[in-house]
C-alpha cells in the first residue's frame, strides 16, 4: 500500500501553481492508494481560495482523498467552507491491516491547536478498537516541536494527553503538518512525521516544497521524503544527517 502525505498548499497568495503541476505528475506516477491532505488547503479560508483548490484537487489520480483542515482553513469564517468543499470521514479503514484516523485541531482564528478531552477520549476508545491493525493518526498541527522552527512552537496545546493516548492505543504512525519544515521523531514502534510545504513559497531555511511518501508492507511501515521535482531519500536522513538539510 501506498499514501502519499501532502500539506500546507496554501491556494491564495502563497500558491505556486508551478509547483503544484509537477506535484501531481509525480504523485500520479506513484499512483498511490491514498493522499491525505494534512491541512492548510486554503491560504485565507475564503470562498474562491476553497472553490480553486477543489477544481485542483480533480487532477490527482487516486481511489481516496482524505483532507485535513488547518488553521488557515478555518480563517474568516472558512470552518464552514471546509465542510461544504471536502467533507470527510474520522475513521477510515483503507484495507484489513490499516486504518487512517484524523483529529481536527484547528480552531477559528486561532494559530495554535487543540483537541480537546472530548475528542481525545474519542481517540483512545476508536483506536482501542483495532488492536491488531497498523494504525494512523493524522492532524494539522504538530504534537511535538521541530527543529529550526524558532521560538514559536505553538504545538498543540493538550499535546501531553494527545501522546499519552497515542503511546497507550499503539498507534503506529503519526502525520502532522503546520510547520512547513519536514522532520520525523522516531519512538520504536511510533514514528511522529512531519510534512513540509508542498506548494507554499513559505519554505524554511535549505528545505524546498516536499511531500512524503508512505509505503505499508509486511506490517512494516516506511516513509520517504520526496522534494517536488527533486530527490527521494528515507526521511530519517536528514535526522541522522542533519547538518547538511539544515541552516549553516
Amino acid at each position: 500500500m501506498i499514501l502519499v502525505q501532502i500539506s500546507d498548499l496554501h491556494i491564495g497568495s502563497q500558491f505556486i501553481q508551478e509547483k503544484f503541476d509537477i506535484l501531481v505528475d509525480e504523485i500520479n506516477q506513484l499512483n498511490p492508494d491514498v493522499i491525505v491532505i494534512t491541512g492548510d488547503l486554503t491560504n485565507e479560508g475564503l470562498m474562491k481560495e476553497y472553490e480553486k483548490c477543489k477544481k485542483l484537487l480533480t487532477k490527482f489520480t487516486t481511489k481516496k482523498i482524505i483532507s485535513i483542515s488547518g488553521n488557515h482553513d478555518y480563517r474568516n469564517t472558512g470552518y464552514l467552507l471546509f465542510k461544504k468543499f471536502f467533507p470527510f470521514e474520522t475513521i477510515n479503514e483503507l484495507n484489513d491491516n490499516v486504518v487512517l484516523v484524523t483529529l481536527g485541531t484547528a480552531r477559528p482564528d486561532r494559530n495554535e491547536g487543540e483537541v480537546g478531552y472530548r475528542q481525545n477520549l474519542w481517540l483512545e476508545r476508536t483506536m482501542k478498537k483495532y488492536k491488531d491493525k497498523i494504525k494512523i493518526l493524522a492532524m494539522h498541527h504538530h504534537l511535538i516541536p521541530i527543529p529550526d522552527t524558532g521560538s514559536d512552537q505553538l504545538t498543540v496545546v493538550d499535546a501531553g494527553d494527545v501522546l499519552r493516548t497515542i503511546l497507550d492505543t499503539g498507534v503506529d504512525l503519526v502525520l502532522c503538518g503546520h510547520k512547513h519544515r519536514p522532520w520525523v521523531w522516531n519512538f520504536g514502534k511510533l514514528m511522529v512525521v512531519n510534512a513540509g510545504a508542498a506548494t507554499s513559497e513559505r519554505v524554511r531555511g535549505l528545505f524546498e516544497n516536499t511531500y512524503n511518501i508512505i509505503t505499508i508492507s509486511n506490517n512494516q511501515v516506511n516513509v520517504d521524503l520526496k522534494t517536488v521535482g527533486g530527490k527521494r531519500i528515507p526521511i530519517g536522513d536528514i535526522v541522522s544527517n542533519y547538518s547538511q538539510f539544515g541552516d549553516e
